[in-house]
């Protein structure tokens, strides 16, 4: 059987709520994604063009530095990679994320949390930052996800 890890960023703490019922359900490891900088309240106010989400995410090349690392990569065969939807797409700090590990022969699956907005384009710039890896078209979960419901996806999907 092969190991298992989910991984997230959440700024609100739905995605970690989902995330840890997720881990839970499919027996796996839980690393949470944390930004060097956490984001305030502030921060995170998609209203205000100037905030700094919104700054983040006009900008595709910003890369939010995280603060800790996973120590066995090597160990895990499928990566579940969990975050809230952000302008259609997954935060900037995931493509960091993406971008400081080898994902090669790895499975990728994402995860995203949302009121109402899809995954848009966030499977495609997932593998587009891990092209050794085989990136799956994800799922959108709301904070109301319940563990059957978890079941039967990762009974579809692993």
């Amino acid at each position: 059987m092969s190991k298992i890890l989910v991984s997230y960023f959440s700024a609100s703490g739905v995605t970690k709520k989902v995330a840890q019922k997720l881990a839970r359900v499919a027996g796996a490891d839980l690393f949470e994604i944390v930004p060097k900088d956490i984001y305030t309240p502030a921060d995170l106010d998609w209203t205000n063009s100037r905030s700094r989400s919104s700054l983040e995410m006009k900008d595709k090349n910003c890369r939010p530095a995280i603060s800790n690392k996973i120590a066995n990569l090597k160990d895990y065969d499928t990566i579940f990679v969990g975050f809230p939807i952000w302008w259609y797409r997954e935060p900037s700090i995931i493509d960091t994320f993406m971008e400081m590990y080898d994902f090669s022969n790895k499975r990728i699956i994402p995860f995203a949390t949302s009121g109402s907005s899809g995954m848009g384009q966030s499977a495609y710039n997932l593998q587009a930052l891990a092209k050794e890896a085989k990136v799956a078209n994800g799922k959108r979960l709301s904070s109301s996800t319940s563990e059957e419901e978890l079941k039967e996806w990762i009974k579809g999907i692993l």
